[in-house]
């Protein structure tokens, strides 16, 4: 199994994961042809896909779903909630092959078995996933108001894990966005700091980790060293064995052994 990021933040997420064969995008945040482009960098066509995993509904995860599987006949799993925002948005699915999933009930797609599990986040009905090939398990959380017992449940015990690290308190509050965005970031329904992500992972049973990789970095309210930090410090590990995922450039195939 492996997996890699063709990019991470606020302008655009999307993942892919693969095993024995069988890929999925998690999330569609870049237009079709930059998708298509990313990856290609990784050795992969659209045509080598099997699906595209949503998370939510806002626009830097699944702003180009629907154009980028109609274009190459994929279907789109994403929970009613997320449907029907999208419904309200007016974002036309017309042509796209639409699988409705639940919050907390495992599916397959090919060769992966994902489990969705349900999240806090300022949207209709958020979802992250863990996705595995039967022997490890990828855990990505990239959008989190805050930890929750399931939360832990879920991603305790994964191979790997790409997590939030979506700003520094400090720089948050000392920056320039407006008090009503400042406070929807750090809120309960927000995203996850650095400290927080800290905390989480600390909490996690992380006895069998082969990857951690620090995610969602806000480009103006955080900087990759201090989320390698915070990451580090839970793991006990120096700083640069924590990887990030770019917006530019997200980060390379990792494989789990």
């Amino acid at each position: 199994m492996r997996f890699a990021s063709l990019g991470s933040g606020s302008k655009g997420n999307c993942l892919v994961a693969e095993a024995d064969g069988c890929r999925v995008l998690l999330d569609c945040g870049l237009s079709p042809r930059e998708t298509g482009r990313r990856l290609a960098r990784l050795g992969l066509a659209p045509a080598d896909l099997h699906g595209i995993l949503v998370t939510h509904e806002h626009d830097d995860h699944v702003g180009h779903a629907y154009p980028f599987a109609a274009q190459h006949g994929l279907p789109v799993y994403l929970t009613h909630g997320t449907r029907r925002a999208q419904q309200e948005a007016g974002k036309d699915a017309a042509g796209v092959e639409l699988r409705m999933i639940e919050g907390r009930e495992p599916f397959a797609v090919g060769a992966l078995r994902i489990e969705p599990f349900t999240v806090p986040h300022d949207a209709r009905e958020p979802v992250q996933f863990v996705l595995g090939d039967g022997a490890r398990r990828l855990g990505v959380l990239t959008d989190l108001g805050a930890p929750t017992a399931h939360v832990e449940a879920m991603l305790s015990g994964c191979d790997a894990l790409v997590l939030e690290t979506n700003h520094e308190l400090e720089l948050l509050w000392g920056g320039d966005y407006p008090r009503w965005l400042k406070e929807r970031i750090a809120g309960p329904f927000g995203h996850l700091d650095n400290g927080a992500a800290e905390r989480l992972l600390g909490a996690l049973d992380r006895s069998r980790l082969q990857h951690v990789v620090a995610a969602h970095l806000s480009q103006q309210n955080n900087r990759a060293e201090l989320a390698r930090a915070a990451l580090a410090r839970a793991l006990g590990c120096a700083a640069d064995w924590v990887g990030v995922a770019t917006q530019d450039t997200g980060f390379d195939w990792r494989a789990l052994a």
